[in-house]
C-alpha cells in the first residue's frame, strides 16, 4: 500500500494520483501437462489455443515501488496470453521481505538482495534473482531548476547537513556559470523502509568515511537532517513544495514527473547524466551465479554512479507456503517469461534490460525452485 500524505506528486505507474493498494492484473501461464521441454510460457499458450485452455490461478507480489511500474507492464503484456492473476502491491522493499517471510504473498520485490544473515533467519530456504536496473538520481528546489553538478562527497555532506547553503564554495565551485542562491538546503528523504534509501545511503558510504561511520546504510537508517517522505511520491512532494530542497528519487520517476536532477561525478572521475545509456554501462558488468552483486559507484567508464538493480524474493519449495502446485507452476513460468519477453518492456519505462550474464545466472537459480522436492522447470 503507497501512504500519501499532504505533501505528495503524481504516482508515476499510474495516469492519475491514487490512494491506497497499488494494483496490477498480469497473468502467468499454467498448463496441466503436455508442455514442449523449451517451450516458454507464451509459445505454449499459443499451443494451446485459447486462454480457456489454462488454469486460472491468482498470484501475488508486493514490495519495492521501484519496481512497480515494469512489473505492471510485465504483468499487463503476460495478460494478453494467459489467464492467470498477479496482483502486486507497492508497499516498499521492507514490506515485500517481510511479506514473503509471513509467508502471505507468492513473492517480495526488494531493490536491496537478502544478505546471509537475513537468509538465515527465513523460516525456509529462498531463492532471489535480480530482474532489471535502474537509477536513483538527485532532485531539486531551485530557481529556474538549472541542471546543476554535484560529487558524491558534497552529496554525503548536504544529507549529514554538512553543507546547509546551496551558495557554499563546495558547490559553486562545481557549477561556474550558475548562480545559487544564499538560502537553506532542506534535505528530503524517505521515510518508510526502502531499497532505494538502501541503495542511495550505500553508495554515500562508499564515497564519504563520514557518511559510512556516522550513519551507514541499509532500508532504513538514523537520517542526521532532512524531512521524511512515504515512497517516491512523498519525497518528491517535499521538494515541489519546498524552495531549497533536494532529495533523491528513481530516474523514471522524475523523468516522468519534469523533475531536475543534477549530473554526477563517477569513480572515473567523468561528469555523468543519468539516462538508459549510463545506466546499462553500470549494470553491464560481471554477475556472480547468485545474482547478488550492487552496481552502485561503477568503475564503468559512461555509468551513472547511483545505479541499482532489483530483485525478486520467493520459496525455493513452493509448497511450503501452502501454495498448489498449479500455483507454483504458473509463478515460476512467470518468473522465467519476466526474465526473457518481459526484459523487452524495460527501456520503454528507463530501466535497463539485464545483460546477458544475468539472464543466464537467473535461469540457473529458477531451475532450483522445486514443488515437493520436484524441480518445476525443465527447461
Amino acid at each position: 500500500m503507497v501512504t500519501k500524505g499532504a505533501n505528495t506528486v503524481k504516482n508515476r505507474a499510474l495516469p492519475i494520483a491514487m490512494i491506497g493498494v497499488l494494483m496490477l492484473i498480469g497473468t502467468v501461464a499454467a498448463f496441466a501437462g503436455g508442455q514442449k521441454e523449451n517451450s516458454s510460457p507464451a509459445s505454449m499458450a499459443a499451443a494451446a489455443g485459447s486462454k480457456g485452455a489454462t488454469s486460472n490461478v491468482t498470484l501475488s507480489g508486493a514490495g519495492s515501488s521501484f519496481a512497480y511500474p515494469i512489473y505492471s507492464k510485465m504483468g499487463s503484456e503476460y495478460n494478453k496470453i494467459t489467464d492467470v492473476q498477479l496482483n502486486y502491491q507497492a508497499i516498499g522493499s521492507s514490506g515485500g521481505i517481510k511479506d514473503i517471510s509471513n509467508k502471505v504473498v507468492d513473492f517480495g520485490g526488494s531493490d536491496a538482495f537478502l544478505t546471509d544473515e537475513q537468509i538465515a533467519k527465513m523460516s525456509a530456504p529462498i531463492i532471489q534473482f535480480p530482474t532489471v536496473a535502474g537509477s536513483i538520481v538527485i532532485t531539486y528546489n531551485l530557481p529556474g531548476n538549472p541542471t546543476i553538478r554535484l560529487t558524491g562527497d558534497v552529496i554525503a555532506k548536504i544529507f549529514l547537513g554538512q553543507i546547509t547553503k546551496w551558495n557554499d564554495p563546495a558547490i559553486t565551485s562545481l557549477n561556474p556559470g550558475i548562480t545559487l542562491p544564499s538560502e537553506d538546503i532542506i534535505v528530503a528523504h524517505r521515510s518508510d523502509g526502502s531499497g532505494t534509501t538502501f541503495n542511495f545511503s550505500l553508495y554515500l558510504s562508499r564515497v564519504n568515511a563520514d557518511w559510512k561511520s556516522k550513519v551507514g546504510y541499509g532500508t532504513s537508517v538514523n537520517w542526521p537532517a532532512g524531512l521524511g517522505g512515504a515512497q517516491n511520491a512523498g519525497v518528491a512532494g517535499i521538494i515541489t513544495q519546498t524552495p531549497g530542497a533536494i532529495g533523491y528519487v528513481e530516474l523514471a520517476y522524475a523523468t516522468e514527473n519534469k523533475l531536475p536532477f543534477a549530473t554526477l561525478q563517477n569513480a572515473a572521475g567523468n561528469w555523468i547524466v543519468a539516462s538508459l545509456a549510463s545506466t546499462s554501462q553500470a549494470a553491464n558488468t560481471k554477475i556472480p551465479a547468485d545474482g547478488r552483486i550492487y552496481l552502485d559507484n561503477t568503475t564503468a567508464a559512461q555509468g551513472y554512479p547511483i545505479t541499482t538493480l532489483t530483485w525478486v524474493i520467493a520459496y525455493k519449495e513452493q509448497s511450503y507456503a501452502g501454495r498448489s502446485e498449479a500455483q507454483a507452476k504458473a509463478l515460476v513460468d512467470f518468473f522465467w517469461w519476466m526474465i526473457h519477453d518481459g526484459e523487452k518492456y524495460a527501456e520503454g519505462l528507463q530501466y535497463s534490460p539485464l545483460p546477458a550474464a544475468a539472464v543466464t545466472a537467473d535461469e540457473n537459480i529458477l531451475r532450483q525452485i522445486t514443488f515437493n522436492g520436484k524441480p518445476i522447470l525443465t527447461k
